[in-house]
């Protein structure tokens, strides 16, 4: 009896003999409780025949303690083993008590059904644009470990989000994610340089990642050689960077990457491709409206005097943060600068432009000339049909990259 859960039921309720405190029920009026053959109305679900009667049916069994369980789910230590079909009716339980919007055990419910379930709960989340609630639920997005796409487009993340740490970090999205768009979030070579630098030094995490997005971004030349820590990456956009399209990048991402020019905008590129899809979907939308609804709540509170002078400032900021970023000026213009790069098929032909030529090695950086010039004598009998290998072991620590492991 020392190990065991003893439950006791006393003047209707339910409790555990330890620290535990279960949900209380619904309060119920002085009338029922002064007569205790009154029906609790929660237990029954009440219709009307064609005659136009009231008439009710019991719930069955198995309703009442789904809904008693999840009411109580975060004292729930695991659902692994549990049906997929039991999981998905107390996922919705939880959903419609609104568990998931109680910031108090919100992440450790949506933690014990991605342990269980993984993918079904989450298997794709679109984050493109919506920033505040990035930050405002970042303990929560943090428990979807199992996604395939996260696209982080416009989230303002800069070079220090925790958001880098987590990705490279967790064993789960390692061998899950496989896009990944963190266009138009201000990232320079630098924080690039800090985002792969575990990849690069321990040879691990988002090893299928196939799709990378970095497009409107500060970075340049320097970073592609950060992004030959992706094994299988299979295509990467990096439309309006400080790249400019050439002969020099077309050869510089084949020698690196294996990747050659796409002619045309890929459609793995697209923005609907990536969509909100598990049960938690509805979730994902009653935090933002949750949150939309905030300053409402916080302006009732203000005085009237307070509102005079700010909220003409704070309506600006609002909108301020609520608008889409403005990468480009004209859909004509982005069109333009489309820099769409896509690995080739094994038997394919690799067209004459996209390999090493030796009449345009003067308008490439110095570093990139040395490279090639070391490199010069063991290609010249070699095929240029096929990919290049990834150089890992040599290129991937720089005296950069050790001063960056230092400071972990």
């Amino acid at each position: 009896m020392e190990n065991s859960a003893i439950y006791v039921r006393e003047r209707g309720n339910l409790r555990r003999v330890s620290d535990i405190v279960l949900a209380q029920p619904k309060p119920v009026s002085s009338f029922r409780r002064t007569n205790p053959f009154v029906l609790r109305k929660e237990n029954f679900i009440f219709t009307y025949n064609a005659e136009g009667s009231l008439r009710y049916t019991t719930k069955s069994l198995f309703d009442i303690t789904l809904l008693f369980v999840a009411d109580n789910i975060h004292h729930v230590d695991s659902l692994v083993g549990f049906p997929d079909q039991i999981g998905d009716r107390l996922f919705a339980a939880a959903e419609e008590n609104r568990v998931f919007l109680n910031a108090d055990i919100s992440s450790k419910a949506l933690q014990l059904f991605s342990d269980a379930y993984g993918e079904m709960v989450l298997g794709s989340l679109c984050l493109r644009n919506r920033f505040p609630l990035l930050h405002e639920r970042m303990d929560e997005i943090k428990t979807f470990h199992s996604l395939k796409c996260l696209d982080l487009f416009g989230c303002r993340l800069g070079d220090d989000h925790e958001i880098f740490q987590h990705l490279t970090s967790s064993s789960s999205l390692a061998s899950s994610l496989m896009q990944l768009s963190i266009g138009g979030n201000r990232l320079s070579d630098v924080g690039l340089q800090r985002f792969t630098a575990p990849i690069r030094m321990l040879r691990k995490g988002l090893d299928c990642l196939q799709l990378l997005d970095v497009s409107y971004n500060p970075i340049s030349v320097r970073a592609l050689r950060y992004i030959t820590c992706f094994p299988k990456l299979e295509n990467l956009d990096v439309s309006g960077t400080s790249l400019k399209l050439g002969t020099g990048l077309k050869t510089t991402i084949w020698d690196l990457l294996g990747l050659i020019y796409s002619e045309k905008s890929l459609d793995s590129f697209d923005h609907s491709r990536c969509k909100t899809e598990g049960w938690a979907e509805q979730v994902v939308n009653q935090w933002e409206t949750n949150n939309s609804q905030m300053p409402k709540l916080k302006k009732m509170d203000e005085s009237r005097t307070s509102a005079l002078h700010f909220f003409g400032r704070q309506k600006f900021v609002r909108d301020v943060l609520n608008a889409a970023p403005l990468v480009c000026e004209s859909e004509e213009e982005a069109q333009r600068e489309r820099l769409h790069f896509f690995r080739p098929a094994a038997n394919s032909h690799i067209p004459e432009k996209q390999t090493p030529s030796t009449t345009n090695q003067q308008g490439k950086p110095s570093w990139h000339n040395l490279k090639k010039r070391q490199r010069q004598s063991e290609r010249c009998d070699s095929s240029r049909q096929s990919p290049p290998t990834k150089r890992l072991p040599s290129s991937a620590l720089t005296a950069e990259d050790l001063d960056l492991l230092n400071n972990y």
